[in-house]
């Protein structure tokens, strides 16, 4: 892994196992675009502590060559977001999406100037 990488958990002791998922997780979006310079990704257990009654929140902060990308788990599935690895799962996947618009956006601005 090249990315620079921070685990915030909040309201929750850190997890080894999550954290080597979130390492999984970084490295899926490094082989898609190799120039992620950074990522820190927050963990927040529901209030109370490690419980099923309530979500876990995740957000992603990616820190990329002209930009930052801000991703979290979506609050519209909170029963699902009770297991902490679905919650991650969802919110790397927001961050996936908007990789890839950057991405796109990018080498669209490659071949524009390209063509001047």
């Amino acid at each position: 892994m090249q990315t620079a990488l921070r685990v915030t958990f909040r309201h929750m002791d850190p997890s080894a196992a999550a954290e080597h998922r979130i390492r999984e997780l970084i490295q899926r979006l490094e082989h898609r675009y190799d120039r992620i310079i950074g990522c820190h990704v927050v963990v927040e257990a529901p209030a109370g502590g490690q419980s099923h009654h309530g979500a876990f929140r995740v957000s992603v902060e990616l820190d990329i060559p002209g930009g930052v990308i801000h991703a979290s788990n979506s609050p519209i599935k909170l029963d699902a977001h009770c297991d902490a690895y679905v919650a991650l799962r969802d919110a790397f996947e927001a961050a996936k999406r908007q990789l890839v618009d950057a991405v796109t956006i990018e080498q669209e601005d490659r071949v524009n100037t390209a063509r001047r």
